[in-house]
């Protein structure tokens, strides 16, 4: 299995430990950090594990399919991706607390 991520997705998370600190979310930026790389760690080691879902009409722009992951009881985020064979591009990344999610 290969796994990409396009350099918008790793923007956003870097910049997702940046707001998540400041917007004192995490005490300190080290549990930001702990925090997106569970994020990491979910694409790296379930992206093929669980069924993909197609991405509603609304949002294929951000890939054609998306898989989710509820990190905790407020927040679950949305993986949207393409995938050929085993090879999987990871092309948006998102939230439930986002205006897309309304279609999800």
């Amino acid at each position: 299995m290969k796994i990409l991520i396009s350099i918008e997705a790793v923007n956003y998370l870097d910049e997702l430990i940046e707001v998540l600190y400041r917007k004192e979310y995490f005490g300190f930026i080290e549990s930001a950090e702990i925090y997106v790389a569970n994020i990491y760690e979910f694409i790296e080691t379930s992206i093929d594990r669980f069924p993909p879902k197609e991405s509603p009409v609304q949002l294929q722009y951000y890939g054609k399919h998306y898989v989710f992951f509820k990190i905790n009881a407020q927040t679950t985020w949305y993986i949207f991706f393409e995938s050929e064979a085993n090879n999987y591009l990871i092309t948006h990344i998102t939230n439930n607390h986002s205006k897309e999610a309304k279609w999800l």
